[in-house]
């Protein structure tokens, strides 16, 4: 009898520990899941920043009350931003994404300490099991983009404002210039170089330098608008970039912007956060996937072109044709890739050379 009432006890010690375990991991994974968003600039400097927290919103308006986003905003691209995600994680956030290629050490580091949490970096190359990499296929609007601008200039000068001298960046103005040549063959693409992603000053100063030299059309990878005011202002067409440029200024000289779509990625991946079957991988999706897309076109382009346009567009996504498919050569005239060959996405991903066309150097 005694024998059987201390079994007794035992089970029910066991089942309230077991309750008790069960209740503690319940609460935990109440209330809303906690996202953190890492941002470069402020969300108003009306380009990149402004296109990611856009697509945070989207996922804000999907998820309703099931998260809680928390944004660290105008974080340097050096050790503060891994103080920055560190305080994320110490705030509860369960997924964490970083909107600037060289966050991406920084995250790692943070992941490799966080093995419970979820972390997804925009732009990079660098993985672990709980962190992705994610971008989107923009030389493809690039190339859409040159097009108009090759067909718009009267000179044939075009410019281009770089950030940094990156695989994407090279990517985007090797694909500008592709675009542009397919138009007028003889068209040139002059880049200079900020060295970096956001400042108003540096990068209306790379567009005056360019215009200064001839160029009658201002293209950038720079995340504000100045680039694109400054062509306007000497009376020049400009094409913009990550957000709607001509809707933003007011200006039909502004042919165009090539434009991100990051909700597409960012609420998948949150659900996947929510659902449990979260899984680290290297995202790079296009036209197919809706990541990127063109603003509507300006007026002052002929009709007939757009359609022109439109059918290019139509080509890449449905994939019969895409941007480095065929003969290559590099600026220097070196054949970089043979006729009826097509590039390979890790070559594309690591490019740092620019096509034949372009004025400057990578190095």
């Amino acid at each position: 009898m005694k024998k059987g009432i201390v079994l007794l006890l035992i089970v029910l010690m066991v089942s309230s520990f077991a309750f008790a375990q069960g209740s503690k991991e319940a609460a935990s994974t109440s209330g809303p899941l906690k996202v953190g968003v890492v941002y470069l600039s402020p969300p108003g400097d009306m380009g990149y920043t402004y296109m990611h927290d856009q697509g945070t919103i989207a996922a804000e308006k999907h998820f309703g009350d099931k998260i809680q986003v928390i944004r660290m905003e105008s974080i340097p691209e050096n050790e503060d931003s891994e103080r920055a995600m560190e305080s994320l994680v110490d705030e509860g956030c369960k997924i964490i994404f970083a909107n600037s290629y060289n966050y991406q050490q920084y995250m790692l580091n943070v992941a490799k300490s966080h093995p419970d949490v979820y972390f997804e970096h925009c732009s990079g190359y660098l993985s672990n099991d709980n962190m992705s990499n994610y971008f989107g296929r923009m030389y493809q609007m690039r190339y859409l983009s040159g097009m108009i601008a090759g067909k718009m200039s009267t000179s044939g000068k075009l410019g281009f404002v770089g950030a940094y001298n990156t695989p994407e960046v090279v990517r985007g103005i090797n694909a500008f210039a592709l675009g542009a040549r397919a138009v007028n063959p003889k068209a040139t693409v002059t880049v200079v170089w900020t060295n970096t992603w956001y400042d108003p000053s540096l990068e209306r100063q790379g567009a005056v330098a360019l215009l200064d030299q001839g160029c009658d059309v201002i293209a950038q990878h720079q995340d504000t608008t100045e680039p694109a005011k400054a062509a306007l202002e000497r009376g020049k067409y400009a094409v913009g970039y990550n957000a709607d440029f001509r809707n933003m200024i007011g200006d039909d000289r502004i042919l165009v912007s090539p434009m991100w779509n990051w909700g597409n990625y960012m609420i998948p991946a949150i659900q996947s956060a929510i659902d449990g079957t979260w899984k680290s991988q290297s995202y790079w999706g296009g036209l197919e996937d809706e990541m990127i897309h063109l603003s509507p076109i300006s007026p002052l382009v002929p009709a007939d072109f757009q359609k022109q346009i439109e059918a290019k567009t139509t080509e890449m996504h449905d994939g019969n044709w895409d941007v480095f498919w065929g003969a290559q050569k590099d600026n220097t005239g070196k054949v970089r890739q043979n006729a009826g060959e097509k590039m390979s996405d890790n070559d594309m991903l690591t490019m740092d050379w620019f096509v034949e066309g372009v004025i400057g150097s990578v190095k």
